[in-house]
């Protein structure tokens, strides 16, 4: 048992303990995102912990909206984010929550700390507001609205309500301590006035809560056990643990924040992924060189391996940022089993091989993985005219040059043994056509009477079509950093998308249906996109090359 204790991380010892000591009956969690953007990598490691933790204990996993914000906030956002969370298999309890659905529990729980002479209306601008506040070195200094009678209070915050004041010209706010050396203990506003037509309530109300009052409130109502966020909330727990005190909560929620997952050279900002989207630098929130979500689904990405990246990340309060290559690790691990691997030529050049019967068409059986034996067989069509990689022959190439080369042998893999014997060119040199002869008794690819040290992959030319391919790099320069220095916009790597109009691919291929995966020998992990693919005519992202600069730590 202390072994399993031990390997457990501090959120899981201390549910332990709340259960030990009769604090939690029933672990509730829950995935309270703000819908004003796309979820990002970052979310999906809270998203995953949560759900984690309520399927661990045989509890509840609540997935609720804080729509506390209509100035931002869109109906489509909130589609996109059930979407993303139901995709990485987070199953929710019940129907969806919104925080919008308790604003008159809210509103009531205002009154009551009105009542209690523990919030008040305050008529100070925003800018008079942040004067008063102090510093982190000296104390606020108390509102001059501060000691209006509870009566007082409570008209003029029912007149809020009513509308009969303009944005800003008044805020409800707590009463604690203009000298607490935690700014967010001096008084903060509870509620603002804001004319705003709501998503989901339209123009019932037009004052809101603020998050920080709305927030335990909700996990109140609804018996979160533990509310689990990120460290930047730590500052703002004790004003959590103010808010279900003051308004007497039974068995309220306890607050505990574990360290974002940050990646290095990537954009995550809503601000600026909003002007990459307008500026027409991405072709929306899901372009594969984005991290949200949405993006990485699109560009190939699979719930189990973003599940074993954030394992692999695990849980912590030190906060640290992690590479992306590990990402692109998980990827390769999760699909180098599930994957087939199929035959496709990016930089397509002509081989004839000179001896083949013209018109000829032959199947060759080819294993769909190697590896994976279950995966089966499939038949590949072979000709007279192949394409081949243009970067698989070299009319003089250098030392230990295993590949296609006057004069040399080498592996059609599946096939036969060819033999290079020459190539054609245009009038500026560039190699248009090789020419080849085969030995017939090679059949397979596999014979063992002689070695040859080159394989090579191929696509029929007349059977096989052509597609179009999309390699993506990083949207960020990483040599320049994320950000321009100057005026804070994204420094772009002019190389993140290279588009391949003109690439072969085997007949198989051509079947392939939205988000299907395939290892194009050679070249990479690949998905059909999710956008722009057709029916016969798939258009196929590169998840990730086969090659990795992450090493898995030893254990």
């Amino acid at each position: 048992m202390e072994n399993e204790a031990v390997s457990k991380n501090f959120i899981e010892q201390i549910i332990d303990q709340d259960i030990k000591e009769g604090h939690c009956k029933k672990v509730v969690t829950r995935f309270p995102p703000e819908p004003n953007g796309y979820l990002h990598i970052g979310h999906a490691k809270s998203i995953l912990l949560n759900y984690g933790l309520a399927k661990e204990y045989n509890g509840q996993f609540n997935m609720r909206f804080d729509d506390t914000n209509p100035t931002k906030e869109k109906e489509e956002f909130v589609d996109s984010i059930k979407r993303d969370v139901e995709w990485l298999g987070a199953k929710w309890h019940g129907d969806v929550l919104f925080a919008s659905g308790y604003f008159d529990q809210m509103y009531e729980a205002a009154v009551r700390l009105i009542k209690k002479g523990k919030a008040y209306v305050c008529d100070l601008t925003p800018e008079q507001i942040r004067e008063y506040r102090g510093t982190l070195t000296e104390p606020g200094k108390e509102s001059p609205y501060r000691n209006r009678s509870v009566e007082e209070n409570l008209e003029l915050f029912e007149n809020m309500k009513n509308g009969v004041y303009k944005d800003g010209e008044k805020v409800l706010r707590a009463k604690i301590d203009m000298a607490s050396p935690n700014i967010n203990m001096r008084d903060p506003i509870i509620y603002r006035v804001a004319h705003i037509s709501h998503h989901r309530t339209g123009d019932k109300w037009c004052i809101y809560p603020m998050y920080d009052f709305a927030h335990p409130i909700e996990d109140a109502i609804e018996g979160v056990s533990h509310s689990i966020c990120t460290l930047e909330f730590e500052d703002h727990r004790p004003l959590y643990d103010w808010v279900v005190r003051e308004l007497e909560y039974e068995n309220p929620p306890r607050q505990i924040e574990f360290a974002k997952l940050y990646l290095n050279n990537v954009v995550t900002g809503k601000r600026y992924i909003k002007k990459l989207v307008e500026d027409k630098i991405v072709d929306g929130w899901d372009d594969p060189r984005l991290v949200s979500i949405a993006a990485l689904r699109r560009r190939g990405f699979t719930p189990e391996a973003i599940k074993m990246f954030v394992d692999l990340v695990g849980v912590t309060k030190s906060q640290g940022a992690v590479e992306y290559p590990m990402l692109e690790y998980c990827i390769r691990e999760d699909l180098k089993l599930k994957a087939k691997r199929m035959m496709a030529v990016l930089n397509p050049v002509k081989l004839v091989i000179d001896n083949y019967p013209e018109g000829q068409v032959e199947y060759m059986e080819v294993p769909n993985n190697q590896e994976n034996p279950e995966l089966g067989t499939r038949k590949v069509p072979f000709t007279k005219e192949l394409y081949i990689e243009r970067e698989d022959f070299m009319e003089e190439p250098p030392k230990k040059y295993f590949r296609m080369f006057p004069g040399n042998e080498v592996r059609l893999m599946n096939a036969y043994f060819v033999t290079c014997t020459g190539c054609e060119k245009d009038e500026n040199g560039n190699v248009t056509v090789i020419h080849a002869t085969y030995d017939e008794e090679t059949r397979g690819g596999n014979f063992t009477g002689r070695k040859v040290k080159g394989t090579i992959h191929w696509v029929s030319a007349t059977e096989g079509s052509p597609v179009e391919v999309r390699l993506y790099e990083n949207i960020v320069d990483e040599e320049k950093g994320v950000y321009n220095e100057e005026d804070g916009s994204i420094n772009v790597n002019p190389h993140s998308l290279t588009v391949l109009k003109n690439c072969y691919v085997e007949p198989e291929l051509l079947k392939a249906q939205p988000e299907d995966k395939f290892q194009f020998v050679r070249n990479g992990y690949f998905t059909a996109d999710s956008k722009d693919s057709e029916a016969g005519k798939p258009v196929f992202n590169r998840i990730v090359s086969l090659k990795s600069s992450f090493k898995m730590p030893a254990k």
